[in-house]
């Protein structure tokens, strides 16, 4: 009995202050997910979010463009207005010299023509303007899936892409200016040239577009060769096939037929390949001193997927360069 019941020191005790047991509700157990999965629902709702958010801030770069789309369709229809009036106004029979209108004037056809124009402008200028904030909608979708040496490649390819266009753009202007010359430069004196405004738009944008990708190829071929797809040693066996494709492409991609555009957009893609390669042969060279060819990549995974498996040392790559 003693035993069992509280003695008085025990209960003086507690009426002394000593705390007594308090009854606890039982805690919910978090699911612990250190590796964040989600289920497929879950990256779908992730992704509509994600999807919704970019298309909110294009949307109000949209909305900005409208009231920016004077300067930027100046500035666009710039290398039309430099033209020589004769080649740009064409002379019209009938009329004397003196008499010939001299302006820089681009026509319409129809009433809704400049409405729907003005409506493209504003929307690519939505895009462009709010790149960044569409990127990293992209970036936060995308980021949680990448290791950490991917997620430095994607760095790269961030910071990189967007001068590369802007390079590619810049040279889009000038052959804008030599295609439109050889172009309408063709015209007998007696066809006037009236060119709509929906039709020379459409030229620019896809000359700056073509340029704009164009110049990201070497770009692309730098994360193939840091993924270990393309080495230095398969790019040399391919560089002829490579440079002749970069020729063909820039034939085929430009609108204009003439050859100055074609050479403008294919010569310094080819600049940039070679530089690519360049990097591909000093990656490749630190990967043999180290004795790493494919990284991230188990023997039995390179040969499911059919890569080389010689290793390639540093006397190969100069064997390579020696024989080009």
């Amino acid at each position: 009995m003693s035993g069992q019941e509280d003695s008085p020191a025990s209960m003086g005790g507690r009426a002394n202050g000593a705390s007594s047991p308090k009854f606890r509700l039982p805690r919910s157990r978090r699911v612990v997910n250190p590796e964040a999965r989600m289920s497929l629902i879950e990256h779908i709702r992730e992704l509509r979010n994600r999807v919704f958010k970019a298309l909110l801030f294009v949307t109000a770069g949209a909305i900005a463009g409208w009231f920016i789309e004077e300067p930027v369709f100046k500035f666009i229809t710039g290398p039309y207005c430099k033209l020589p009036v004769r080649i740009r106004d064409g002379i019209q029979p009938g009329l004397p010299a003196s008499s010939q209108p001299h302006n820089c004037h681009l026509i319409v056809t129809g009433l809704f023509d400049y409405f729907f124009l003005h409506l493209k402008l504003a929307i690519v200028i939505g895009i462009v303007i709010s790149a960044p904030f569409w990127m990293y909608q992209l970036w936060a979708f995308v980021a949680p899936g990448l290791h950490r040496r991917e997620r430095r490649w994607t760095y790269l390819f961030v910071g990189t892409v967007f001068p590369l266009f802007a390079i590619g753009g810049t040279f889009a202007y000038f052959a804008m200016t030599k295609g439109l010359r050889f172009l309408l430069g063709m015209l007998p004196q007696t066809v006037v040239p009236f060119i709509s405004v929906t039709s020379y738009i459409g030229y620019a944008i896809a000359m700056l577009l073509i340029f704009g990708l164009a110049f990201e190829l070497p770009m692309v071929m730098v994360l193939l060769n840091l993924a270990g797809v393309l080495t230095h040693q398969r790019f040399a066996k391919w560089r002829r096939m490579i440079i002749f494709a970069v020729f063909a492409f820039a034939a085929v991609a430009t609108p204009s037929p003439d050859p100055i555009s074609m050479l403008l957009l294919a010569v310094p893609c080819v600049a940039l390949v070679e530089g690519a390669e360049i990097f591909a042969w000093a990656n490749d060279r630190r990967r043999a001193k180290r004795g790493v060819v494919y990284p991230g990549l188990s023997d039995d995974e390179v040969a499911d997927y059919g890569l080389e498996t010689e290793r390639v040392m540093a006397s190969d790559l100069d064997d390579v360069d020696a024989s080009r």
